[in-house]
């Protein structure tokens, strides 16, 4: 196949068609626009710009729709390409997103973080942390205070994720009846403690941080971090900038199941190659919110 109908095989082939014809499908509570994640088993895959990218949050393999279909299972290039050609014209569906007429008037991250209320005791979001979560008052009032927590809508709480200088990118929102992500927000890092702390505690979900918090009554050595059920690359590489640091000693604390343990697996990579010490903490249930409410 020459450059030519590569290159066009390329435009008119997404992703995510390559996904579902292979029997994958689309995550819709840990999407966003511009990260589709799709699920089979426990493998996972995230589409980004625009379909014509993707990367694997389990490993370090990421590319086009060429090499996104060799990890498929193709076997060398010119396979990729016969598998590529054998979608042509196959249209993926399209994700329930929420209503699209509402994302046409959300203001930028900062702004809509901004002009939401603080928890306070009795509130919605309060009363979701306290008393469906179990999370003490004592580690709420941590958070609000670090300018971690927001009231979301329908009584949700929101937890922010922040880069290393401290910038909203987006936000986890939990409630009774929904979860998901920042609508054009970007997963980075939720962070509770101490920003120099020497040890770092990696989670999947913020309320799994808050309650691993709680469990150690906060240790103020401890920077408890959530990746937010999934690593967008600049999550990894906000861990890798915090494995780097001096004499700090790397905690995956992932969830006790098979998802946990490759995630574990990924962040003593960073660890190894970091030359930072390693750590490994699993909660006796499936994960530290259940460990919280059974105490």
């Amino acid at each position: 196949m020459d450059k030519r109908k590569i290159e066009e095989l390329r435009e008119k082939v997404g992703c995510a068609a390559l996904l579902e014809q292979d029997g994958w499908m689309v995550d819709v509570k840990e999407s966003t626009r511009r990260a589709i994640k799709y699920r089979r088993d426990s493998s996972i895959v995230i589409v980004i710009h625009g379909g014509r990218g993707w990367f694997d949050p389990l490993s370090t393999a990421k590319g086009d729709v060429f090499s996104l279909a060799e990890h498929l299972g193709a076997d060398g290039f010119v396979e990729a390409c016969g598998r590529v050609a054998g979608v042509t014209g196959f249209v993926p569906s399209a994700p329930a997103w929420r209503p699209a007429e509402n994302s046409k008037t959300l203001g930028s991250i900062a702004e809509r973080w901004r002009l939401r209320r603080l928890p306070r005791p009795g509130s919605l979001a309060w009363r979701y942390l306290s008393e469906e979560r179990y999370i003490p008052e004592r580690i709420i009032i941590a958070a609000v205070a670090d300018g971690r927590l927001r009231e979301g809508p329908q009584g949700s709480m929101w937890a922010a994720h922040s880069d290393s200088a401290g910038l909203i990118t987006g936000w986890e929102e939990r409630g009774r009846s929904w979860r998901g992500f920042a609508t054009g927000g970007a997963k980075d890092l939720f962070r509770l403690g101490p920003s120099d702390s020497v040890r770092v505690c990696v989670t999947e979900a913020a309320v799994d941080a808050m309650s691993l918090a709680a469990l150690e009554d906060l240790r103020d050595d401890t920077l408890y971090v959530s990746t937010g059920g999934g690593w967008a690359p600049a999550t990894e590489a906000a861990i890798r900038a915090l494995a780097r640091r001096a004499n700090v000693v790397i905690v995956a604390a992932t969830d006790n199941n098979r998802q946990g343990e490759m995630y574990a697996e990924r962040i003593h990579e960073i660890a190894d190659e970091a030359g930072s010490r390693f750590m490994r903490a699993r909660p006796c249930t499936d994960d530290w919110n259940e460990d919280l409410s059974a105490a």
